[in-house]
Formats: structure tokens, sequence, C-alpha cells
């Protein structure tokens, strides 16, 4: 689907062009031109990248297959930024959505596969008219990832609260903790997610907000700048809950462990208290021919056995081994 937005001095002229009115609001330079391309066709790709705005083959290349990590790129006329999304799906699934950008002088295009919450949210406020109209295609680029990022603080926060359940849930009795490693390693997983996408995206929007490119005006530097800075927090929050993870890991670990001993050492106080019932009854099961302990013995062998084995109970309770 094709999605476009003509502004002239920040008021929204036309919408929802036809390909030959697109070829001509890109010629026109006193106007200002959003492209959003919305799970697109082959043949919607073809005519838009490559027909209406002729970009490099590299870049349409790179915007059609997935890209695994954020990146900027510079083509002179304009740039080719990938970022990525974040929202949990209806399951409760931690998912990330590609968002490609296309900035050039008086022109944005945006391109993914899925729906984006920021992209949404940004139509709307651009069909309704709402506020002051952008001005520059950086503009619109910044309310994108301005509203991008705005959408890691939830993810964060989910991942926060399924963290301090994982982390209740560590001490809790063994009937509880069944899933628990399956858990661990799940969220330990959308962490590791969450940081490998957070990291390289805070470097783009440190290159964009170090003001290297001509495409980004200098008023709206701070505001990119602002972008980073918040990303950085994020990122050192997703941090702090990873090494929460790891510790929770850890005290699990190591309360297996603990449990697994308390075990053996019950087995190995087992065999200990049996020990003098082995010793004396293997003795005196032996068919000696001549054995004068045979006539009388028994008993005293009786009552030995149960003095040693008394005396083995009282030494392993001082021990704490019961």
């Amino acid at each position: 689907m094709i999605q476009s937005f003509v502004f002239s001095d920040g008021k929204l002229v036309a919408r929802d062009l036809e390909l030959e009115a697109l070829r001509l609001v890109r010629a026109d330079k006193g106007l200002l031109l959003w492209v959003n391309l919305d799970n697109p066709t082959d043949a919607e790709i073809k005519a838009v990248l490559e027909g209406v705005f002729q970009f490099h083959p590299l870049a349409i290349e790179d915007c059609v297959a997935p890209n695994s990590l954020p990146k900027v790129e510079d083509y002179e006329d304009y740039l080719f930024i990938v970022t990525h999304a974040v929202d949990f799906t209806r399951t409760d699934k931690f998912n990330t959505t590609e968002l490609d950008f296309f900035l050039g002088r008086d022109y944005l295009v945006t391109f993914h596969r899925t729906p984006v919450r920021a992209v949404t949210t940004q139509l709307d406020r651009t069909a309704k008219s709402i506020g002051v109209g952008p001005r520059g295609p950086d503009r619109i680029a910044h309310s994108l990832l301005d509203l991008l990022v705005d959408n890691y603080t939830p993810v964060i926060e989910e991942l926060r609260t399924e963290l301090e359940e994982l982390e209740e849930n560590v001490l809790a009795r063994e009937s509880a903790q069944k899933k628990l490693v399956g858990e661990l390693l799940h969220v330990r997983g959308d962490f590791t997610k969450l940081r490998t996408i957070v990291r390289p995206q805070r470097d783009v929007i440190e290159r964009l907000a170090r003001g290297d490119s001509k495409l980004i005006r200098p008023k709206l530097l701070p505001y990119f700048r602002d972008l980073r800075d918040n990303l950085a927090r994020l990122d050192e929050t997703a941090g702090s809950y990873h090494e929460r993870l790891m510790m929770a890991f850890d005290i699990y670990l190591n309360k297996a462990a603990f449990e697994a001993n308390e075990g053996i050492k019950f087995l190995t106080a087992i065999t200990a208290v049996t020990i003098p019932v082995m010793v004396i009854g293997t003795w005196y099961g032996m068919n000696f021919k001549t054995m004068p302990e045979l006539d009388h013995g028994y008993p005293w062998a009786l009552g030995c056995t149960l003095v040693t084995t008394l005396l083995m109970v009282i030494y392993l309770k001082k021990k704490k081994w019961f």
C-alpha cells in the first residue's frame, strides 16, 4: 500500500496521490513529500523506489531484504536509515519490526513490511493536521524516531515485570520452578535481543545528532541529541536489568546445587547409619564351624548393633546431617 502526503509551507495540501502525480510533486522543489510504503508489492516497490525516486540499487536491496542491525548510509543526495521498532504481540511475545527511511532534501520515504505503531500514530496526526505541519523531511523523520523510541519504554517495563516475577520464583518451592529455567532463558533472549537493537540504534542517532549530514538542519540537532540521550538511558536500563537476570540465574543454579548436595548428604548419612549393622551382621553371619560367640553372642551382637547405630545417629545429628 502506498500512502503519500504533500506539504506546502507547513500545510497539508494533498494526500494519496497517483504515481504520475507523485512524479510531478517530486519534480517541484517547493513542495515537501512524505511517501509511506506499508507492506508494498514488488510492483509498488519498483514503481516508487526505482521509478519515482531512482534510489541506488544497493539501498533498495538493503531496504527490501531484512537487516539484522540498525545502520545509516550516506548517498550524498539522501540518507538511507535502518531502524527497528519494538513491541509485544498479542501472545505477549517480544517482537521487532524494521522501519527504513530514505531522507532527502525535500522528501521522506518510509518502508516497512508489518504495521509499526510509530508510523500509524504519525499518519493519524498528519491526516488530522494536528499541530503545525512539518517544513522539512528531517522534522517528519525526527517525529517518527521520537515515537519509535517512546514505544521502547513499555517494552522495557514489561520485561522488568517479567524479571521481578522470575526473581520471586527463584526462591519459591520446587513445584513452582518446573518451567523456571525455560522462562529465564526466554527473558534473557528478549533482553539480549533488545540490547542488540538499542545500542546500534543509539549509534545511528548519534551520527545524525553530530550534524555530519547536511540533510539534518542545525536547528533540529538538539532534538536528535535528546533522542540519543533517551536511547542511552534505555540501553543502561536494559543493561542493569540484564545483570539482575544473570544474578537471578546464578542464584537459581546455586540453589539447585545446594539442594542436590543436601540430597547427597542425606543419602550419605543413611549409609553411615547402616555401617554398624553391616559390619556386625556380616561378622556374625559367617558360618564358622567352631565359633564361641554362636552360643551366647547374638544378644551381645544385637546390643552392640543398637548402641553403635544410636551413637552414629547422635554424631550425625551434632554434625547437622539430618
